[in-house]
């Protein structure tokens, strides 16, 4: 039963404008107050108004400036008592969605890849009113579209069920739901992560999710319009999915105090979540973390350097504001001069603009006083400048006041020193890469040293290799043993079935940290003996006639 009271008025929505309630029990339930969404256009186009509409909103949310067209839609707010609902509400839910056969619950992933399909547009519409680049919204629409393919929803079934005859026994293995997961999306991809939350309903498990208060919109389209009609469509019991819109310190907060949340789904930065995996496991909460990443891609001297160089411009993709593009590269000497020219020249053909614009890949940078001082501190240390390192305006246009920043690479020569240099050491999240050079060696040692500072980052997110020998391929697969994921002569960024989406180690993951299948993640193994005319006092001591 549910503690308080849920309130199911809301205010009339004005004419056209997406609104969204608070969704708690299967209910859409009345906030306390709203958040505005403007269109990533209007920042652009005329900042002063876009931002006037939305501080006029928050004050009055009747307000006629709710029909200004840059206004694109507006969510709920929770309070502490609907915070606390929705968790009582998922709670009260998960008994009964984990006694649904395994085999039904698994058919959700399947329709929602095929909503996903159908709605495809709208998912688009969504991602670029929160100012997402069309041509990137296509590729975390990829993602997902991956993460539930056929081939991918058959692998997890094998993991969460497997069964052995043994002695007049079937021994089973099996993942049982963990109970309660709650999510809590990071601000720059909240869509995409916040449908990580289906793969936690079908191992069996309630979620709550909270939408970022700053830019919740799109979370909640996917939740209220697409995952919960289907949940409806499964018979699931009211309260396995829930929806807030929140603050995150006041939503995590109480999160962890909950007896009722089992995990915690939390993605966000490194120094932050990894405070927050203390707190979780001090209260009896498993962490499942998605913190920073700091990728490498190495290029061996027999690479394709054209297309090692592609993959190198995927760092400036969304401005580098992405937490699983290259953020630094190490190059064999014996190509280093080739590469960087390569790169320098397919630079230019990524460009800033309206994010609904197909040949746009820059997104808007607010606050770039890190990415000078990166870069200061770099070309003071002895780096060199190869291209970039301006703000620049939405044509292309260098500008002291320009909303973008050029894509930037930086030359850093010699390995030895390279981790003094913040921008290798650290995660950027900025259109900023340093190729580092080591000085020349031979082959053999060059490779041990290559392998020594990739397996010594203190990030441990996606990592990347070039080469055609096969000699220094195995050993890169054998002996790699950080991060989550590993591309030999492929996208950096790019996703692919069976293959984790997400997931590292060190501080990317956290204690427990590794490739992150959200599906297992939430799930645990227990084990199972059904036995058959079996004699226990055999089963303990007759166990060495075996």
């Amino acid at each position: 039963m549910l503690r308080g009271a849920i309130q199911e008025e809301s205010a009339p929505a004005h004419s056209g404008l997406k609104s969204y309630d608070l969704y708690i029990a299967g209910k859409d339930v009345a906030g306390d107050g709203w958040v505005y969404t403007v269109s990533g256009r209007s920042l652009l186009e005329d900042v002063f108004t876009s931002v006037s509409l939305k501080r006029t909103l928050e004050q009055d949310p009747e307000s006629d400036a709710a029909n200004h067209p840059y206004v694109v839609g507006r969510c709920a707010i929770a309070d502490d008592s609907a915070i606390d609902l929705a968790t009582q509400a998922a709670a009260a839910a998960a008994p009964d969605w984990a006694a649904v056969p395994q085999e039904r619950r698994m058919r959700l992933g399947t329709r929602f890849r095929e909503e996903l399909i159908k709605h495809q547009d709208e998912f688009l519409d969504m991602l670029v009113a929160e100012s997402h680049p069309v041509k990137l919204a296509r590729w975390e629409l990829s993602c997902l579209l991956q993460i539930y393919a056929p081939g991918s929803l058959r692998w997890y079934t094998k993991q969460m069920r497997v069964e052995k005859e043994y002695g007049g026994r079937k021994l089973i293995l099996q993942r049982q739901p963990d109970g309660v997961v709650a999510f809590n999306p990071p601000q720059n991809a909240p869509l995409p992560s916040a449908a990580l939350s289906v793969l936690a309903l079908m191992a069996g498990n309630a979620v709550v999710v909270r939408a970022p208060r700053s830019i919740a919109l799109s979370t909640m389209w996917l939740l209220r319009d697409i995952v919960a009609p289907l949940l409806e469509e499964f018979d699931a019991p009211p309260g396995v999915l829930n929806a807030v819109c929140s603050n995150p310190k006041q939503t995590l907060d109480r999160w962890v105090a909950d007896p009722l949340i089992n995990d915690i789904f939390y993605i966000g930065g490194s120094q932050e979540g990894l405070r927050f995996e203390q707190a979780c496991v001090a209260n009896g909460k498993k962490p499942i973390l998605e913190l920073a990443g700091n990728d490498g891609i190495v290029v061996w001297k027999d690479a394709d350097v054209k297309w090692a160089a592609e993959a190198i411009t995927e760092s400036f993709f969304g401005s580098g504001q992405i937490c699983m593009v290259p953020n630094y590269v190490l190059v064999h000497p014996a190509v280093a001069d080739q590469l960087i020219a390569e790169v320098k020249e397919q630079v230019k053909a990524i460009k800033p603009g309206f994010p609904e614009e197909e040949d746009v890949l820059l997104s808007p940078v607010r606050r770039s006083e890190r990415f000078f001082r990166l870069l200061r501190q770099a070309l003071d240390n002895g780096a060199e400048l190869v291209t970039g390192g301006n703000r620049t305006e939405l044509d292309g246009t260098p500008s002291e006041t320009g909303v973008f920043l050029q894509p930037t690479v930086v030359r850093v020569d010699g390995l030895d020193r390279a981790r003094t240099y913040d921008v290798v050491r650290e995660e950027t999240f900025f259109p900023l890469i340093p190729v580092i050079v080591p000085e020349a060696d031979n082959d053999d040692a060059l490779l041990e040293d290559f392998l020594r500072f990739v397996n010594s980052n203190e990030y441990g997110l996606r990592n990347s290799l070039w080469s055609r020998s096969d000699h220094v391929i195995d050993t890169f697969v054998r002996r790699v043993v950080n991060g989550g994921l590993l591309k030999v002569n492929d996208s950096h960024i790019g996703f692919l079935p069976y293959l984790p989406s997400h997931g590292g180690t060190g501080r990317t993951g956290g204690a427990f940290g590794e490739a992150n299948y959200p599906m297992l993640k939430t799930s645990h193994v227990q084990g199972v003996s059904i036995a058959r005319d079996v004699s226990p006092y055999q089963a303990v001591f007759g166990a060495f006639d075996d």
